[in-house]
């Protein structure tokens, strides 16, 4: 998942939750400005629905603006999530080959996620 910035952010790393088992890392190739993704930590364990947590956190505060802009989330890492995390029929009725985060909000509205 890539973690858009809001403009009046110019970095952010780390751990949103230490429950989710997901922090955001820095990606910056020569000459290009840096961008953000989600990573699974290697260190501990991750609750199997925290992948999907992490998602939807991140979607929340993009709905705010203020540090995160918007997410870009692929099918397949959306579908994943949601089947670890045991959302079944959410993962069914995936249609979008990306989701942004006004999407993962409105999933999380459609089947009460």
């Amino acid at each position: 998942m890539e973690i858009i910035l809001a403009p009046t952010c110019e970095s952010l790393t780390g751990s949103l939750n230490k429950t989710h088992g997901y922090y955001i890392r820095k990606r910056q190739k020569k000459n290009s400005k840096p961008r953000f993704f989600g990573q699974r930590s290697s260190k501990g364990s991750v609750p199997p629905d925290g992948h999907w947590r992490f998602i939807a956190d991140c979607a929340e505060l993009a709905a705010s603006g203020l540090i995160i802009a918007d997410i870009r989330v692929s099918h397949d890492e959306l579908f994943d999530a949601l089947i670890e995390a045991h959302r079944i029929v959410a993962a069914q009725n995936l249609r979008l080959t990306s989701y942004r985060a006004r999407d993962i909000r409105n999933l999380k509205t459609t089947f009460g996620l």
